[in-house]
């Protein structure tokens, strides 16, 4: 039996499994034991021993920089990302403690083994994650750009007589696409004055045809630190989505791919606040922009929103506070309450300390005191992921007791790309139901 053409593609090798992780292990593994060993003088008594207690420092204080100081992201850095950024300083140390003795030629061979070293740091974290596959998935910026949206004619559309869904009245024409289309396009924060960075854009196979099927929106929205790109790329948005069309005829949903925190290291909490009005950016400039360049179904139960980990938080939020917008919603590894690392914290910045303010807004205070009958929720989370595994229980209780029609699911994998991926692909159905394209 052969083996699939792609097999043989250098951008279609896995990098976070086979051969090449491992590959790249064993050269850095000796990479770092050639940066261990010396004959020179006093390596082993002084340069060796300083080289070992510097690396164990700089490692000790990059979780106190990271989540104590600087507080990029509201979660704290994993053990075993700690643990690999270590082992790539313990390289840098060497490699400083050895440059001083070396002549040029042996200088080069120590920078060398120092970048051998952090690559392999790099690829274990990559590992751990799952972010990158793929040499395709890595390089899909450069090697793979999405275009920007061009502007279609508004076409005739389909109409779907009360009690039917979508499916159900809908035909494929002849010589529609098999595959539909990524693209980008910027999505002013007109009320909201908010700032974001381009939106990522599929439209399905079905979108094409004329007449053109009114599909639903689903909204969705990156983890933080991450952009709209990472759904694209490292979720493999358009191989899930044209795989759902394929199974149904072409159907399926527009999906919009928001940013909602304007930067990578922002978070602007989802929230109208003292930080920014992303709330009103998710609720009112992201539909009135698709509605003013799209043509697609109307109403809250056609419109979905998800994301995952702050992302998944998000779609929690927007669901109980602008239900008039969204009636489903997709929460993948989301947190209990919108945070910036404390709620100390949190209050305090959004709000200058209002309590009251904040629980106006926190989707548990709101699920506490309203009914939200009309609602459809899902809440993904990966097996071992023992962060955000309790924070999903207690939500989904809260959300079963505030009358949603609730789902919950764990998925294999941790707070990584195994989850956020799986936890898409296996919703896909869920949210055509949701949105009354399938029965």
């Amino acid at each position: 039996m052969s083996r699939p053409i792609a097999a043989w593609n250098p951008l279609d090798w896995p990098l976070t499994h086979g051969v090449v992780p491992y590959a790249v292990l064993a050269v850095g593994c000796a990479a770092l034991l050639a940066l261990a060993v010396s004959r020179a003088p006093h390596w082993w008594t002084r340069r060796l021993p300083a080289a070992l207690v510097l690396a164990a420092g700089l490692t000790a204080l990059v979780p106190v920089a990271v989540d104590d100081w600087w507080q990029p992201f509201p979660d704290s850095l994993p053990r075993k990302v700690v643990y690999w950024i270590g082992v790539a300083l313990l390289g840098f140390c060497l490699a400083a403690f050895r440059l001083p003795a070396g002549r040029r030629r042996g200088r080069g061979a120590v920078v060398l083994a120092a970048l051998l070293v952090l690559l392999m740091s790099s690829s274990q974290v990559n590992r751990y994650f799952d972010q990158y596959p793929t040499f395709r998935v890595l390089l899909a910026p450069w090697i793979n750009p999405a275009a920007k949206l061009s502007s279609t004619p508004a076409a005739a559309t389909v109409t779907v007589p009360p009690g039917r869904v979508l499916a159900e009245v809908w035909h494929r024409p002849a010589g529609l696409p098999a595959k539909g289309t990524i693209s980008t396009a910027p999505i002013p924060g007109t009320k909201s004055g908010f700032k974001s960075r381009d939106a990522y854009i599929y439209l399905p196979p079905a979108y094409q045809a004329t007449p053109r099927p009114l599909l639903p929106v689903l909204v969705l929205l990156p983890g933080q630190p991450g952009e709209p790109a990472d759904w694209v790329n490292s979720g493999g948005l358009q191989a899930q989505l044209d795989g759902f069309a394929a199974a149904h005829d072409g159907l399926a949903p527009v999906v919009v791919v928001a940013d909602q925190t304007g930067g990578p290291w922002n978070n602007p909490l989802c929230m109208d606040s003292r930080i920014a009005k992303s709330q009103t950016f998710l609720a009112q400039d992201v539909p009135d922009w698709v509605h003013a360049h799209l043509q697609t179904a109307a109403g809250r139960t056609a419109w979905s929103i998800g994301g995952l980990s702050l992302g998944g938080t998000c779609a929690l939020q927007l669901a109980v506070n602008a239900p008039q917008v969204y009636g489903s919603f997709l929460d993948i590894s989301g947190q209990d309450e919108p945070t910036l690392g404390s709620h100390a914290m949190t209050v305090n910045a959004a709000f200058g300390g209002d309590e009251a303010a904040f629980d106006a807004v926190d989707p548990l205070h709101v699920l506490a005191r309203q009914r939200f009958p009309d609602t459809a929720a899902a809440f993904v989370v990966g097996a071992s992921d023992k962060e955000y595994g309790p924070a999903q229980v207690k939500v989904f209780a809260a959300a079963l007791k505030a009358g949603m029609k609730a789902k919950a699911n764990t998925v294999p994998g941790g707070h990584d790309w195994h989850t956020f991926r799986a936890g898409l692909g296996d919703n896909l159905t869920w949210l055509a139901q949701q949105t009354g394209m399938i029965r």
